[in-house]
């Protein structure tokens, strides 16, 4: 049984990380103002973007002219993952959702005979995927000196994506993300990007009317799917962070009151360890009083 000195130190301990605990759920509520504030602002546009694209790949994709971002390569035997999580911990599951349905994919595509490259973007991802699939790795984009996320962030990521794929590295891109929903819910979300999929919004109808291009469909998507790459990567980067912070601060809520509840239960445990040693004394004190 643990002495009186030992529960007391142990009280206060608990009650220093109660004070840590409860701080990091204060700055995550205050990051995560802004960084929902983002994710929701950059949501309208990368939509817009998507359903314009649509529309112009709808006429040629499949034709011999058609950017090789549309049509791809004619093989899907290389898959390229970008497994894109956290730079930190103490996050609840939200580092451990996204490297999870990753892994479910890299091991459906290994076991249907396909090859898998993965591109981490964060280390918490890097470093739950290392053990098991630490030979496919072929890089890693660490964005723990980036204070605030830019475009430019998702375009340097978007531009090494493009440039392996010029050069054959791989057929098909996916990249795994995590989708801001509230801050009790963040849903990991896997999305194609390479060649670009377009899937019709709901209830969204394709358009009726036909429209004559100057230049042409082809020289447009030529110029925009790059760019499509590089919105949605950063609309990913943009929804995760806002995940990240929201997971954050819900774990840090369930510490601290998990700490408030470790701390009444030891403050219990050591009032009765003190009164259980205050009426020893007492007996001891009246018993050689009788002696006496």
């Amino acid at each position: 049984m643990p002495s009186l000195k030992d529960l007391k130190n142990r009280i206060g301990s608990v009650k220093n990380t109660r004070k840590i605990t409860k701080a990091m759920q204060m700055v995550a509520a205050a990051k995560l103002r802004r960084a929902q504030e983002a994710a929701e602002a950059a949501r309208p546009y990368a939509e817009r973007m998507n359903a314009v694209m649509a529309g112009l790949a709808g006429s040629v994709k499949g034709s011999d002219n058609a950017p090789r971002l549309l049509n791809g390569t004619g093989s899907d035997k290389i898959h390229m993952l970008v497994v894109m999580t956290a730079e930190r911990g103490l996050c609840g599951g939200f580092n451990a959702n996204i490297a999870k349905l990753a892994r479910q994919r890299a091991n459906k595509l290994l076991a249907e005979g396909k090859e898998v490259k993965i591109l981490t973007v964060g280390k918490k991802g890097r470093d739950s995927l290392r053990r098991d699939f630490g030979q496919y790795f072929v890089g890693h984009v660490d964005l723990s000196d980036v204070k605030r996320l830019s475009y430019d962030d998702a375009q340097s990521i978007a531009r090494d994506l493009t440039s392996r794929f010029d050069a054959g590295e791989f057929d098909v891109a996916t990249i795994f993300f995590s989708t801001f929903q509230s801050v009790i819910a963040q849903t990991p979300t896997a999305k194609q990007i390479i060649p670009a999929s377009f899937e019709a919004e709901d209830g969204e109808e394709a358009p009726s009317v036909n429209y004559d291009y100057e230049p042409s469909e082809t020289q447009i998507l030529a110029d925009l799917l790059p760019r499509g790459v590089a919105t949605q990567i950063f609309t990913a980067l943009l929804e995760n962070g806002a995940s990240e912070q929201g997971a954050r601060m819900s774990a840090m809520d369930s510490a601290t009151r998990n700490a408030g509840e470790m701390i009444d239960k030891l403050t219990i445990e050591y009032n009765r360890s003190r009164q259980a040693a205050i009426t020893k004394e007492l007996i001891e004190i009246i018993s050689g009083a009788e002696a006496l």
